[in-house]
């Protein structure tokens, strides 16, 4: 169990990284606290066994780690992120 969550911070630290070095704004949600969240997370993003982190633009879901990182390789982040 220890794995995963090291995992899920290594890649919460970096798309914080990227976001703050594109001047993007965002809002970091914890669900760890509550598990009202956690099944709100998994419920917008279509998938009952979602693991942050999850991307969304307010109520749009964009995509989870995988999505994100291939959209910083393209430099498309904005579109991927509904920017644009």
């Amino acid at each position: 169990m220890g794995a995963v969550v090291l995992q899920v911070k290594s890649q919460q630290a970096e798309v914080i990284r990227i976001l703050e070095s594109k001047s993007i704004q965002y809002e970091l949600i914890d669900i760890s606290v509550g598990g009202e969240l956690r099944d709100e997370m998994r419920s917008k993003a279509g998938n009952p066994t979602a693991v942050p982190p999850q991307l969304f633009n307010e109520d749009q879901y964009c995509g989870n780690y995988e999505m994100f990182s291939e959209a910083v390789e393209a430099d498309t982040v904005d579109q991927f992120l509904k920017l644009v």
